[in-house]
This record gives structure tokens, sequence and C-alpha cells, in this order.
């Protein structure tokens, strides 16, 4: 009985150890195989995260401000069909400035929050950004896409991979006459989410940047043009080993 345990083990050990190679190989009436799978989807939702900042000698008067700016970004979100629960408000913090020495009465208060608003018609992102960053006292932070049902994504990729595994294995046993048996042991990794576009700060920057520098008349900037999103893909890597028949 003890020498059966000890073939037991040594056999898994090796089966083991070989699936953690990525060529195949076969290992008495075992045959090893890995494969990779991914699946591309159409991002939904976008993030947009808005950073809230005011600078006032009187506290009051500083968070007013800043409460008055993600006011509008509260606005301007209902303004384009954005739902309640897709607006998230983030809660202002006030931090004294000092001159000097700590002990001595702040010079003045800075008042700062965050504004996450998540949109899904895509045609809105450049007019919300366009309308944001007008106030002064808004500045926008980061755009990105994710999926809303990533473990639906997941499984199409992994789906995949295991096609891709079962039909390698099934083409090498039939070089050789055998066919494919019972699936014995299986790892699987599924591998972050990559492909995700994003406009950072800067081209927001750029884009309100007024080229009349000298113009006494209010400047007048064209409008946000809409990012493009690119497709989300996610990847996914199986390695399989099948008995043989």
């Amino acid at each position: 009985m003890k020498s059966l345990i000890c073939v037991a083990i040594v056999l898994f050990g090796s089966l083991v150890a070989v699936a953690q190679t990525p060529e195949l190989k076969f290992i008495a009436d075992t045959l090893v195989v890995q494969a990779d799978g991914t699946y591309d989807a159409d991002p939904d939702p976008a993030t947009l995260t808005f950073q809230i900042f005011a600078q006032d000698k009187d506290i009051k008067r500083a968070y007013e401000t800043a409460t008055r700016s993600m006011q509008h970004i509260v606005d301007i979100a209902h303004g384009n069909g954005l739902a309640k629960d897709d607006i998230r408000s983030g809660v202002l913090t006030v931090s004294p400035i000092y001159e000097g020495d700590r002990k001595k009465r702040a010079r003045s208060y800075y008042v700062q929050g965050q504004e996450v608003l998540k949109v899904h018609d895509f045609a809105r992102i450049g007019l919300i950004l366009d309308a944001s960053v007008e106030d002064g006292v808004t500045d926008f932070r980061s755009l990105t896409y994710s999926l809303a049902d990533e473990e639906a994504a997941k499984k199409k990729a992994v789906a995949e991979a295991m096609q891709r595994a079962i039909g390698r294995a099934a083409t090498a046993l039939e070089q050789k006459g055998q066919k494919l048996g019972t699936l014995r042991y299986m790892s699987l990794d599924v591998k972050q989410i990559y492909g995700v576009a994003a406009l950072s700060p800067g081209e927001v920057v750029e884009s309100l940047e007024v080229n009349d520098t000298f113009s006494d008349k209010k400047a007048v900037h064209p409008p946000m043009p809409t990012p493009q999103a690119q497709k989300i893909t996610v990847s996914a890597s199986v390695q399989c080993a099948f008995q043989i028949q």
C-alpha cells in the first residue's frame, strides 16, 4: 500500500512540473498543452475624475467657493443626462496654510475635494470636459474606460483559450492515431485588462490654450473633441493535462 502511494505522489509531481512549461510533452498516458485566448469588448462606462480646489484668507469663502464648484460639476452632469448613481462627490477637506511659525495664525485656507462621474454616452464626454474647467477652480485629472461586466468578458476569453487547448491536443494526438481522453489537470490565469484609452490632463490644457495672448476680448476656445475609446482586451491562459486514449 505504501509503495502505491509513493508512485502516485511521484507521478503527480512530474505532471505538475511539466504543466509549468509551455511546451507540449508526453508523460505516460498524459498530454500537457497550453493555450491563450482573448476577448475584445467595447468599453462602458467611462470615468471622469475632477479635482476641486479653492484658497482664501477667509475659511468660509474658501469653502463656499469649492462647494459652488462641486455643485457646478453636478449640474453639468445632470444637464448631460447622467443619473444620480453615476455622480460621486467626495468630501471637502480644509487645510490651513501657515507662514513661518505654525503657532501663528493661519494666513489662508486651502479647500479641496474630488468629483467622479461615470459616463455611458461617450458623445457627452467632450461637452462635460468643455464646461467643467471654465470656472478656474476645477482641475480635470483623468479619463479612464472600463467594462460594466468584466466577468462576462473574462469567461469568453477563458472559453476561447480552452477551445484552443482542446483543439491543439486533439490535433497532436491524431498524428499518432490516438484520441483525447478526460481532463486530468488544469491551471488558469486571467490577465489584467489592457488596451484602455485615456485622455491625459495635458490634452485638456492644450485644447484650452488661447493663441491671441494680448487680446482684450474674452477668450473663446474650440469645443473639446470627443475622445475615441479603444476596445478593451481581456486575455486568459490555460494549461491542461489530458488523458490519452
